[in-house]
């Protein structure tokens, strides 16, 4: 499979995302967001009254093991050595948000990562908690760009970690569309949805994009912190944290994507 997007990023996506709760409570939310599209060799550089609003650090998706002076790219085709992946110089695409005056926190950032000559590879989700906790999925999708991975990282206070995950993660082209269902027990617990149209990551573009959302990391974190406080209120059980070892330290937050968070 190649790349759709060989030639239109850095870009950004105009997005939905749909968080469905299917056990014990039933709950449907949807928020508009943006994000990012970026090529780890060729980060977006912005004019320097833009930086603020979109800075792409590797202290954001670094993980236990990192080298803490490796790029975002170094680290991850490291780690993907480590599991039998070599890229040899393949092109890796990122979607996620940006740190934003200051603030940034991914529930999820996917990678899509592929060979020299332009084929996919895999994809690598890399699922971030509110506790400063990070854990990287190795995915290698059919051609419909579908998934199934074991759960083993803790992310809902109100989901036990075990299940499976079924992602669905086609590279993204002129639309985007992303899922991820959790199934426990046999059925779905939860479904988290991105369904977004690309347009030109334009200092231009970006501007119009704040100014229709603005401080909208900071609104989001916000939101989900409410859906989460309504969800105990309702009296849908907390599921205790496993302290196994210490996490790693809390980036400031926003939060966007999806998978689980407090849906």
């Amino acid at each position: 499979m190649t790349d759709p997007s060989a030639r239109v990023v850095p870009s950004l996506y105009d997005a939905e995302v749909t968080h469905a709760r299917t056990q014990t409570i039933h709950n449907t939310f949807t928020h508009r967001v943006y994000l990012w599209l970026v090529d780890l060799d060729d980060l977006p550089t912005l004019p320097r009254r833009l930086a603020v609003f979109a800075r792409f650090e590797a202290r954001d998706h670094r993980h236990d093991g990192d080298d803490p002076d490796g790029s975002i790219r170094d680290n991850l085709t490291d780690w993907l050595a480590a599991q039998g992946v070599h890229l040899e110089g393949g092109r890796i695409l990122m979607l996620a948000n940006a740190r934003s005056m200051g603030y940034v926190f991914n529930p999820i950032s996917l990678f899509w990562c592929h060979r020299a000559d332009g084929t996919l590879e895999c994809v690598v989700a890399e699922v971030h908690n509110t506790y400063g906790g990070r854990h990287r999925y190795l995915l290698h999708p059919d051609a419909r760009g579908v998934a199934h991975t074991a759960k083993s990282f803790y992310v809902s206070p109100f989901l036990t970690v075990d299940g499976e995950y079924r992602m669905r993660v086609p590279p993204p082209g002129e639309n985007l569309s992303v899922s991820v269902t959790l199934r426990q027990d046999g059925r779905p617990a939860i479904t988290a949805t991105v369904t977004g149209r690309r347009r030109p990551a334009t200092p231009g573009e970006l501007i119009r994009t704040l100014l229709r959302m603005p401080f909208m990391t900071y609104r989001t974190s916000a939101l989900i912190r409410r859906h989460g406080i309504a969800l105990w209120m309702r009296r849908l059980p907390v599921i205790p944290r496993q302290r196994t070892a210490p996490p790693l330290p809390a980036p400031t937050a926003s939060a966007s994507s999806f998978p689980e968070e407090t849906a």
